[in-house]
């Protein structure tokens, strides 16, 4: 139940928070290897697209995409879902990957320190 509770959580939390495209919502962070994380697998997850596949939140820890994805018109990319794409992260140390059945696989970098996404997309 506390699992529901918490994947749940995730979902609405991602949702919730991209509400208006925005510049910067937190200064830029780099990315770093250095900061290790909880281990996960597997984690049933619901990736924000509609701006383009840039950001994960994972619990309260923020990532980047290694390398970000989008139309070129700040959309996501062809093949991908709008607003989100269902899909399973598991997150190792300082990455994340998501994978979903269409065969799309992304690797995200933890920001060490953020508190926020950098972009807020509506």
């Amino acid at each position: 139940m506390a699992e529901k509770v918490r994947l749940s959580s995730l979902a609405l939390t991602l949702s919730a928070v991209l509400c208006a495209c925005a510049g910067p919502a937190t200064p830029v962070t780099k990315a770093s290897p250095e900061t290790p994380i909880p281990a996960a697998s597997g984690m049933p997850s619901r990736l924000y697209t509609h701006c383009g596949i840039k950001e994960l939140r994972v619990e309260d820890t923020f990532f980047i995409a290694e390398t970000p994805l989008d139309d070129g018109q700040g959309n996501p990319p062809p093949g991908w879902g709008n607003p989100h794409q269902d899909g399973v992260v598991t997150v190792s140390g300082s990455k994340a990957v998501f994978r979903d059945d269409n065969g799309h696989i992304v690797t995200f970098l933890v920001r060490p320190g953020a508190t926020g996404f950098l972009n807020i997309c509506s």
